[in-house]
């Protein structure tokens, strides 16, 4: 018989510096493959479209192409190996502006603000992560920039993840001096330390895709969350003299109101001050839910907390916060799934028409494509298998649309959208 005690194994601890080690290495090796996914320039570049997607895009059948560039009234464009013409975002843009020109609809061509229309400001808020917010905004923000509409991505989650869909690396980009993020134009001032908010129009950078910038997030955007904290301890001692946390995004965006027809912002999956921040400066919101028990209840949770602390600073700043609307995205749906098809139908029952009635699919499309932070609408056709894409695309293209006719009605505008020449 055997009474030897076994020894226990000594286990080495693990320390910040061990954690840090483990960001460095990650760091290091995503940066790398980032600057090997958009060599020679490291900076991410548009794909061109074939006509058919092109027509999709603009309402123009592909046989008027065909005429109008017989014709010459459309510009002439590249051709890939077999002679088909491809287009380019500017090539789409300029074919808009005859169109506007000469159509018969010219508002298909132009569909953004009108004089007296307000620049509309959409939030895609939930407080649960994984409810494919990022994913939705950057979808819908190039779906619409495509579409014919100026738009401006705002990232307002301190991950950074909308960033890295423009070919950043927040942990990297944004460390330099005097390299601004949206935390810039949102930080409290101390004049003393010479730290004073800056114009967004200093923050905000052009990016790779036509009628589409972007407004960059990072870690230091944390920093907003025990800064607004200490100003509302300092206003309620009678000694701050900043503005409250919830004008200061509209404050900002004031400063490029002309510039925008649309401006959608990527929300933290928390109900903090940033949410809160975007949520007051918003016209409208797209809440994302998966259809699961889970998912629906954290939303309800949600949905009470943001109407409660609106409510209270509704009457700290005297104006009671609305909305031109609050429409719900079912996202991450999967139609062969009895329970979230019994889910879907539950929201709908309680939310009515709020809830979109297009969802957008789960698909490996997506997720493939995201693997080298793209979207469906930027990834090369040919990576992708044909029939998983298109049901990818038509799922995106279809919800957008809806969104699309939403924010025209905010307008006062009935929209249609139809191949209509």
């Amino acid at each position: 018989m055997n009474n030897q005690v076994p020894l226990k194994a000594k286990r080495t601890p693990v320390g910040i510096g061990s954690i840090s080690r483990y960001a460095d290495a990650l760091a290091r090796s995503l940066d790398e493959e980032m600057r090997k996914a958009y060599q020679p320039t490291e900076r991410k570049t548009l794909r061109r479209f074939n006509v058919s997607e092109v027509a999709e895009l603009t309402g123009i059948s592909p046989s008027n192409f065909r005429v109008r560039h017989k014709e010459g009234s459309f510009p002439e464009v590249e051709t890939d190996t077999r002679g088909h013409r491809t287009y380019s975002a500017e090539d789409i843009d300029q074919i808009r502006d005859i169109m506007f020109r000469t159509g018969k609809n010219p508002n298909l061509y132009r569909p953004g603000r009108k004089p007296g229309d307000a620049m509309q400001i959409i939030s895609i808020v939930n407080f649960k992560g994984g409810s494919s917010k990022t994913t939705t905004t950057i979808h819908l923000a190039q779906r619409y920039a495509l579409r014919g509409y100026r738009v401006l991505a705002l990232d307002m989650d301190p991950q950074g993840s909308l960033s890295t869909f423009f070919g950043y690396r927040p942990e990297l980009d944004f460390e330099e001096e005097g390299s601004l993020t949206i935390y810039d134009a949102l930080r409290y001032e101390d004049l003393e330390e010479g730290q004073r908010r800056a114009p967004l129009k200093e923050v905000i950078r052009k990016t790779y895709f036509k009628n589409l910038d972007m407004c960059p997030a990072s870690l230091m955007l944390s920093e907003y969350e025990t800064e607004t904290a200490g100003a509302l301890s300092r206003a309620a001692s009678g000694k701050g003299r900043d503005s409250i946390f919830a004008v200061r995004l509209a404050e900002a965006l004031q400063g490029v109101e002309d510039d925008y027809d649309l401006v959608l912002i990527d929300c933290p999956p928390q109900l903090g001050f940033t949410t809160l921040t975007s949520l007051a400066a918003s016209t409208g919101l797209i809440v994302t839910v998966v259809p699961g028990m889970l998912d629906v209840a954290s939303m309800s949770q949600f949905l009470k907390l943001a109407s409660e602390t609106m409510e209270v600073i509704g009457k700290s700043t005297g104006q009671e916060q609305q909305w031109d609307f609050v429409k719900f995205l079912i996202t991450r749906y999967e139609p062969s799934d009895g329970p979230q098809t019994q889910m879907a139908s539950f929201l709908r029952h309680i939310l009515g028409k709020q809830v979109l009635i297009n969802p957008m699919l789960k698909s490996t499309a997506i997720s493939d494509a995201g693997m080298t932070q793209q979207t469906i609408y930027e990834v090369d056709p040919k990576q992708l298998v044909k029939a998983t894409l298109d049901r990818a695309l038509n799922s995106m293209n279809a919800a957008a649309g809806e969104i699309e006719a939403v924010i025209q009605e905010a307008w006062g505008r009935e929209w249609h959208v139809s191949s209509s020449e």
